[in-house]
C-alpha cells in the first residue's frame, strides 16, 4: 500500500514551509531516510526525509510552493498503485466530472436583429471569479486558471469584450506556469519569460522578471528568510519610536579578566560573552529594559531571555538564550557557540529563534565603530557593540594616554522607556563592564 510523505512540522510556530528543491522524481527508487528535498522556514533550511522505502510515485507540489505544515508532499509505494487518496486538494489532481465534461457556453452577446431587448440571460454564480463588463465569465476563469491577467488582453469580442478564445491566444504563446509562479504573475509586479527553468520549460517563481529591469543585473525574488527580515524590520520601523544612546568602555580590566581565566586554568570566553553576561546582570538592576512593549501593555520579563544576532549566508537570525539570567558566565558562552553553529548549518529549531526578552548585536569583528540597531519588536531593546577604539584618557597625574575601548549602542522604543532610565542602564553596564567583568 502506497505511503504519504507529510510537511513535517518544524517548531510551534511554524505554520508552512517552503519547498525549495526537490531531489528526487518521480519513478525513483528511495529508502527510508533518503532526502527527498530541501525545505526552507522563514527561518532556517531543512532536509526532507522520505518515511518508507519504495517507488516514487507522486511528488504534489513544485519548486518554490508554499507548503502548509502537515500536508502530504509526495507519495512512496509500488508501481501502478493508486495515490490520489493522498493528493492535497487543488494540487494537479484528475479532472472532476464537471471539469472534464464541462456544460455547452452559452453564445457571446450579439447585436439583436429587432428592436425589441432580449430578456436578461441568466448569469452562474461563482464565489471565485466575479464578472466584468469587459471579460467574459468564460474567459476570466480560463485566464485565471493559467495566471494571465484578463484586463490586460485586447478582446476580439462585441465592443472589444474578451473572451474565450482571446485568452487561449495568450496562453497558446505562453509557457506553463508553476502554482507559485501563477500566484505571483497575477499581481502584475512581474514579467513571464518565453520559457522557464523548470520541466519541459516550465516558468518557475524565480524565474519571473521585474519589468523594466536594468540589462545585465541580475534580479532574485525576496522569499524565505530574507523576505521576513525585510517585513519585521520595516514593521519596527513603522510601530515603534526608537532611540539610540551612544557610549563606551574602556577594555583594560575586561581584558585582564579574560587572561586571569586563562592562567586559572578555567575556559577561554569571548569578549562578546563577556558583554552577554554584563548585559544579563545589568538588566537585572534595570528590568524597565527588559520588556515587550504590546501597545497598551508593557510586559516586564522576570528573567532574562537574551537573544544574540548571528550572520548565517541564509541572513540574520538571532537564537534566544533561555533562562540567561540563571547562567554562569561559562554557560551563556557555551549556549552562544553551539546556537551560533546551529544557526550556520541551518540546524536551528524554530522554537530557539523566538522568545526574546532583549537581543545583543556585534558588528565589531567586521571594522564597524557604531551604528544604530534596529529593534527587534516587540523587545523595547537592542545593544549594539562596535570594534575597538583608540581614544585618549587623562590619568589621575593630569597626563593623557590612550586605551582601547568598545563602543555601545543602546537602541529603545521610547513608547516604553524614556530616556534617563535608558541610561541609567547603559551606565550600570559600563561600570560593570570597567570593574567587575564576569561577576
Amino acid at each position: 500500500m502506497a505511503t504519504p510523505v507529510i510537511m513535517p512540522r518544524q517548531g510551534q510556530s511554524v505554520e508552512s514551509c517552503i519547498l525549495t528543491e526537490w531531489k528526487v522524481n518521480v519513478g525513483d527508487q528511495v529508502a527510508e531516510g533518503d532526502v527527498l528535498a530541501v525545505i526552507e522556514t522563514d527561518k532556517a533550511s531543512f532536509d526532507l526525509e522520505s518515511t518508507a522505502s519504495g517507488t516514487v510515485l507522486a511528488l504534489f507540489w513544485e519548486a518554490d510552493d508554499d507548503v502548509p505544515v502537515l500536508a502530504n508532499v509526495a507519495a512512496i509505494g509500488n508501481e501502478g498503485e493508486d495515490i490520489e487518496e493522498f493528493r492535497p486538494e487543488g494540487q494537479g489532481s484528475a479532472p472532476t466530472p464537471a471539469a472534464a465534461a464541462p456544460t455547452p457556453a452559452a453564445p457571446e452577446a450579439a447585436p439583436q436583429a429587432t428592436g425589441t431587448p432580449a430578456a436578461p440571460a441568466p448569469v452562474q454564480a461563482s464565489g471565485a471569479i466575479q464578472a466584468s463588463a469587459g471579460v467574459s465569465p468564460r474567459a476570466r476563469r480560463l485566464a485565471h486558471k493559467h495566471g494571465i491577467d484578463p484586463e490586460t488582453l485586447p478582446g476580439s469580442g462585441p465592443e472589444g469584450r474578451v473572451i474565450e478564445r482571446d485568452v487561449e491566444a495568450a496562453i497558446s504563446g505562453r509557457p506553463r506556469l508553476s502554482a507559485t509562479a501563477k500566484a505571483r504573475s497575477l499581481s502584475g509586479d512581474f514579467e513571464t519569460p518565453a520559457r522557464g527553468t523548470g520541466l519541459a520549460g516550465m516558468v518557475r517563481s524565480q524565474d519571473l522578471k521585474v519589468p523594466g529591469s536594468v540589462e545585465g543585473a541580475e534580479v532574485t525574488p525576496v522569499k524565505g528568510i530574507r523576505k521576513v527580515i525585510a517585513e519585521r524590520m520595516i514593521q519596527s520601523l513603522h510601530t515603534t519610536a526608537q532611540l539610540t544612546l551612544h557610549a563606551s568602555f574602556e577594555l583594560s580590566r575586561a581584558q585582564a579578566y579574560r587572561k586571569e581565566r586563562l592562567d586559572a586554568g578555567q575556559s577561554k570566553v569571548s569578549l562578546n560573552d563577556v558583554i552577554a553576561h554584563a548585559i544579563v546582570k545589568s538588566l537585572g538592576e534595570h528590568p524597565a529594559l527588559n520588556a515587550h512593549f504590546l501597545g497598551d501593555r508593557i510586559a516586564t520579563f522576570e528573567k532574562v531571555h537574551l537573544g544574540v544576532a548571528v550572520d548565517t549566508p541564509k541572513g540574520l537570525l538571532v537564537p534566544v538564550i533561555r533562562d540567561a539570567s540563571e547562567m554562569s558566565i561559562e554557560k551563556i558562552s557555551a549556549e552562544v557557540k553551539n546556537l551560533a553553529g546551529a544557526c550556520r548549518e541551518g540546524t536551528i529549531s524554530p522554537d530557539n529563534l523566538s522568545g526574546g526578552s532583549f537581543t545583543l548585536t556585534n558588528l565589531g569583528m567586521l571594522g564597524v565603530e557604531t551604528f544604530t540597531p534596529v529593534l527587534n519588536a516587540p523587545e523595547v531593546a537592542i545593544l549594539g557593540v562596535g570594534g575597538i577604539v583608540l581614544k585618549p584618557k587623562r590619568t589621575e597625574s593630569g597626563e593623557v594616554e590612550y586605551v582601547d575601548t568598545l563602543p555601545l549602542s543602546l537602541t529603545i522604543d521610547h513608547q516604553a522607556v524614556d530616556g534617563a532610565p535608558a541610561a541609567r542602564f547603559l551606565q550600570s553596564l559600563v561600570e560593570r563592564l570597567e570593574n567587575n567583568p564576569g561577576t
